[in-house]
């Protein structure tokens, strides 16, 4: 009896799912640098995604003609028509952009008469030009190197395949997009992993994001990210949205981006996830010009680059309310940068390296006393190391608002107030190089803040707030002034309570100190017979 052929299992979950894309993806590495294998595969996520929500939008189109009694060559001549699917915010995809033309011809196009053959990357270049082309908002974002000689055109058509056999039958076209979207993150994660410190510049961990947008809670208005590398802040504050059962259309997005290539994946990743974001029509440098220059925004969420030496520094900027920040360190630049851009009743929440929170070089500490004074800073949170793995700097989360007496995002009036959470003790580590904050970790410092700020989620949740030793503590502007302006946790928070375990001080003194100097004995001893060893090894 001849042998059973193995037959290969589609993946049957979403992690399989991501795991087999990512390990496919991996296979077209070759020579390419990392930037561009990243541009290569994001830009086929991307490719896949619009083909995807235009093909839904030409069905329901088709069904809503059908419906109102049209044959077959009145539809044919309608449902082309560009608004019905602009309109409804979805792209203009030409015949030979779709997905399914990519598809059937993943091993390229064989030569026309008088003509050469064509690639499958070259006929994908021609597809992101169609689209830019089609579309204005895509212009100049789609990255154009699928044709080059470092890449393999075999495994280009095979992850085309790939992709393509991916059809998530039973859910409908919109879950499928869904899960691109989740692929598209999966995978801007495992490229910032892949690339290590320079991966920091376009991804920011997710639990660290959500720790900004769960604290803020983003539900209305205009939300912008001065640095907003590849949008991980805006699509989180639409899943925040979407948890709460709420439309995305109640937020504005706007955001700014320094690196090309990272402004382009952020247009993308936005618009997988049908966000419309107005990240200005180029990538720009946010000090040397700020190219949302009146935009005022309710929410400020961002994770700036830590500790800039050179940066487009003017003395004069209005921007510096609160003193000139330093030439070799643009930190205090970007926070007085997100402040001029809140409106009245605006917050905001930045990541920071953990110096920014005491260091006096520059003049920083006289700007630092100034925001305290002004009675901006609502809360400091310092956070677990590692949760990074682009940098081993230890960070922390500023939090400011334009207002906080009663009534602005709270029920409870805290002026002259700023909340401290030394949340160093959280967290676990996935691995050797990376910790992770939980859903309870995250839920345990945005729930400690609503309930000092008194605001509807945690009247909702029943949540009262008390100082907690070693945890948080809600000091005055007084205390902060005598700690000579300092917004460490740590010196405020004071050491979590420690359980009494009922042995008498005394005894347990006395039992201490005699293990203490049994250790020292057995040192003592285990250096002796070191010494002997070395002796008749010499």
């Amino acid at each position: 009896m001849p042998p059973k052929t193995k037959v290969a299992q589609a993946p049957s979950t979403m992690k399989e799912l991501k795991d087999t894309l990512w390990k496919a993806a991996d296979k077209l590495r070759g020579s390419m640098d990392a930037s561009q294998y990243k541009d290569v595969i994001l830009g086929l996520v991307f490719l896949k995604y619009v083909s995807d929500a235009f093909d839904e939008r030409r069905e329901q189109i088709r069904a809503e003609l059908e419906a109102d009694g049209l044959n077959d060559d009145q539809i044919a001549q309608l449902i082309d028509d560009v608004d019905e699917y602009t309109g409804r915010g979805v792209f203009w995809v030409g015949a030979s952009a779709r997905w399914r033309f990519l598809a059937e011809n993943a091993k390229g196009l064989p030569a026309e008469p008088g003509e050469a053959p064509k690639s499958i990357g070259l006929l994908i270049d021609e597809a992101m030009d169609q689209l830019m082309t089609d579309n204005p908002s895509l212009a100049a974002t789609l990255p154009r190197i699928y044709n080059r000689d470092n890449v393999d055109q075999r495994r280009l058509g095979e992850l085309l395949d790939l992709l393509n056999s991916a059809r998530f039958t039973g859910h409908g076209a919109t879950k499928a997009r869904d899960i691109l979207g989740e692929v598209y993150e999966y995978f801007l994660e495992k490229f910032a992993a892949a690339e290590g410190k320079r991966g920091g510049e376009f991804y920011t961990p997710a639990g660290v994001v959500r720790v900004l947008v769960e604290v803020l809670e983003p539900d209305h208005g205009r939300v912008y990210d001065p640095c907003c590398g590849s949008g991980g802040m805006f699509v989180q504050t639409e899943k925040f949205l979407e948890a709460h059962k709420k439309e995305g259309s109640n937020i504005s997005v706007y955001g700014q981006e320094l690196n090309e290539r990272t402004w382009r994946m952020a247009k993308m990743n936005l618009a997988i996830h049908g966000l419309n974001g107005n990240l200005a029509g180029r990538w720009g440098d946010t000090f040397a010009r700020d190219q949302h220059p009146d935009m005022q925004a309710d929410f400020v969420l961002a994770n700036p680059p830590f500790n800039i030496k050179d940066w487009a520094r003017s003395e004069s900027d209005p921007r510096w309310k609160y003193g000139v920040p330093p030439a070799g360190n643009a930190n205090y630049a970007w926070i007085q940068h997100i402040i001029s851009k809140l409106a009245p009743g605006g917050s905001a929440g930045v990541v920071m390296a953990n110096g920014s929170m005491s260091s006096n070089s520059g003049g920083e500490g006289d700007i630092r006393a100034q925001l305290v004074e002004a009675d901006l800073v609502s809360c400091m949170i310092a956070l677990p190391t590692q949760l990074f793995r682009s940098t081993g700097i230890p960070v922390c989360t500023w939090f400011f608002a334009k207002d906080k007496t009663a009534g602005a995002h709270g029920g409870i009036d805290r002026t002259g107030q700023v909340l401290f959470i030394d949340a160093r003790n959280l967290g676990h580590m996935v691995d050797r190089a990376e910790r992770a904050l939980s859903d309870d970790d995250i839920a345990k410092i945005a729930g400690t803040y609503h309930a000092w700020r008194g605001t509807k989620s945690a009247t909702d949740a029943a949540l009262t707030y008390a100082d907690e030793p070693g945890f948080a503590y809600s000091a005055t502007l007084a205390e902060i002034k005598a700690a000579d302006y300092a917004l460490t946790p740590g010196r405020y928070v004071g050491a979590a309570d420690v359980e009494d375990d009922g042995e008498p001080i005394e005894e347990k003194i006395a039992r201490l100190s005699a293990e203490l100097f049994a250790q020292f004995d057995e040192s003592e001893r285990l250096a002796a017979v070191v010494r002997e060893q070395l002796g008749r090894v010499l």
